[in-house]
């Protein structure tokens, strides 16, 4: 970006790697998740967090960001969002997901969606095009798991189902297998939502304890095997990556342990 930009920000690190342009539309998020980064990332206490609210005057901002862009001949994506979810369930009120994506498209900027929102994000799916992506994590397939780890998102069926009905009106779409918490379930999850999901994006697990119980030389192995096999569009983040470059399976795990 050439311009200077209040809302729509150039992601850095780990978040760089998934987008160029992002927004947040929330200050905190509803979902709750054990593993989220962003309390931490946002200098917030996990209570204070898990109380969401609109951030402030965030669609004026949106919107005079994107005609900024759209004079730097800049078409996106930008993602919502990186430090929330966009439909969390407080966005059944503020519908901000909805009011940034037509000021987004009405500069002629494409969208990038990640959700755990389910059914709450197909409200929205008449406003995406071809040129659109949708976006949803999956961590397990599990319903109880699912529970446990990020209590207030949607079921992973649900979420599965946003793919499909996406994947049907034209929608590009994708998956994040960030954060990994299973590396079976990651598997199979990628065996079951292939034949809809356009591209995978594939990260470790960070910033929990939980991440030294996987080995994850394994998991990077059989990850990529499985992805070029079935012939996906795929990108395995650094974090991941690396691990390739490992010697034998277990050697990492042994010396995360000891």
């Amino acid at each position: 970006m050439k311009a200077r930009t209040t809302a729509v920000y150039q992601p850095r690190g780990k978040a760089g790697e998934y987008c160029r342009l992002a927004v947040n539309l929330y200050s905190g998020c509803g979902h709750q998740c054990e593993y989220c980064y962003a309390p931490a990332c946002t200098f917030k206490s996990w209570s204070e967090f898990s109380k969401p609210s609109p951030r402030t005057g965030i669609v004026e901002k949106i919107e005079k960001d994107a005609g900024v862009l759209e004079s730097q001949h800049e078409t996106g994506p930008v993602l919502l969002c990186f430090t929330c979810d966009p439909y969390q369930p407080i966005d059944n009120l503020h519908e901000l997901s909805r009011k940034a994506i037509l000021a987004l498209h009405a500069h002629k900027l494409k969208v990038m969606i990640l959700t755990k929102g389910g059914e709450r994000a197909e409200r929205d799916f008449d406003l995406l095009t071809g040129d659109d992506w949708f976006g949803v994590t999956l961590t397990t397939l599990d319903k109880g798991a699912s529970f446990r780890w990020e209590p207030g998102a949607a079921s992973p069926d649900a979420r599965i189902q946003s793919l499909r009905i996406a994947h049907h009106k034209g929608i590009k779409t994708w998956v994040s297998l960030e954060p990994v918490l299973y590396p079976d379930v990651a598997l199979e999850i990628i065996r079951q939502t292939h034949s809809f999901v356009d591209r995978f994006k594939v990260g470790t697990l960070n910033y929990h304890s939980h991440s030294k119980n996987i080995d994850w030389h394994r998991f990077a192995g059989d990850v990529n095997q499985l992805l070029a096999s079935l012939d996906c569009d795929y990108y395995l983040k650094e974090d991941l990556r690396k691990w390739l470059e490992v010697g034998k399976p277990g050697d990492r795990l042994q010396r995360a342990r000891s």
